[in-house]
């Protein structure tokens, strides 16, 4: 495995070097990159961004905004928290294997005295506690799995800055998003500072002290074509905010799986729009399925009937076609 240092802090630029190690790193070994950054509101790839964040708060707080390309919902971000991510291969033993990739940093945290646990699809709590989730994002023949780690970030900014759906806070059965998360620091058993734990989480995960004879270097090349993607994608409105139109069916359901939040235009019994909003995974691009249903008759045995001709599971990991058909129906 190498390692790929980076100490910026802006959210654009990391994304951007998540895509770039994800999409035209040509090398052979699995990477692994550790990461922090300033206050940031970071975007499940199929959320509405509108919808998950108090706009006043980002705005006087001058909190970035930032979508991601992976699934899941949205987090907060600030430089008490330290983000974890590995590019490896796309084969059985990974996709949608959330638990491989966590138990490396769960046991990093055991031998610090903290007793982290998988909890969920793809979370890691302590104490009950949500510290670290974690998404994934395929490419051809790569995938890449990342995850944060409340390490010491501001809890109530996370309760300030994002605005999360009751519908969801309800079906987990707790009253507030404070109550469902913590920071690992108060559970340390030697304070420790995040620098230091990033080093120690580092060698623990590369097994070895020698850090420096398994970094892989940035060369110009490759900074010129990060701070391209960046510029062409994390810092445009388009793929940050994007249009919100008004739609004028709106149907909403949770599942184990995750949320969907369904978006219709109807005119004359037909389709003509669709978006398709929520936290759960998927390898294809949900936008593909959106496509499907644009001038299809808003009809459920109709709907049934252009679901048979699609694999519904490369865009929702473990939600099965009839609960797409409860959700947009009943």
């Amino acid at each position: 495995m190498l390692y790929i240092k980076n100490d910026k802090i802006n959210p654009h630029y990391n994304l951007a070097l998540e895509e770039y190690a994800l999409k035209y790193l040509n090398i052979e070994e699995d990477i692994l990159i550790l990461w922090q950054n300033e206050p940031s509101v970071i975007i499940g790839r199929n959320q509405n961004t509108i919808e998950e964040i108090n706009p006043q708060y980002i705005k006087d707080n001058d909190i970035n905004v930032v979508r991601r390309l992976s699934g899941g919902g949205a987090v907060y971000h600030d430089l008490g928290n330290l983000n974890f991510t590995f590019i490896t291969k796309n084969d059985k033993s990974n996709v949608n294997n959330y638990k491989k990739f966590t138990q490396p940093v769960i046991d990093a945290l055991k031998k610090l005295g903290v007793n982290a646990e998988f909890h969920g699809r793809n979370d890691i709590v302590v104490d009950g506690k949500k510290i670290s989730g974690n998404a994934q994002y395929f490419y051809k023949d790569k995938m890449l799995h990342h995850g944060t780690i409340l390490f010491n970030s501001t809890l109530e900014d996370i309760v300030n800055v994002l605005m999360v759906n009751n519908e969801k806070i309800k079906s987990k059965g707790i009253k507030s998003i404070r109550s469902r998360v913590t920071n690992i620091y108060p559970y340390l058993e030697e304070k420790i500072s995040i620098d230091e734990f990033k080093d120690i989480l580092l060698k623990f995960i590369l097994d070895t002290n020698d850090i420096s004879s398994q970094e892989y270097k940035l060369e110009e090349k490759d900074l010129n074509k990060i701070n391209e993607l960046m510029d062409d994608r994390y810092k445009k409105w388009e793929w940050n905010f994007g249009e919100s139109p008004e739609f004028n069916i709106q149907k909403t359901k949770r599942y184990e799986a995750g949320s969907l939040d369904i978006r219709l235009t109807v005119k004359d019994g037909n389709i003509k729009e669709c978006k398709i909003y929520g936290d759960f995974f998927g390898d294809k691009d949900v936008s593909n399925l959106e496509k499907e249903f644009i001038n299809k008759k808003y009809d459920e045995e109709f709907i049934k009937a252009t679901l048979d001709e699609i694999e519904l599971n490369e865009f929702f990991y473990g939600i099965e076609k009839q609960d797409l058909i409860d959700c947009l129906f009943n």
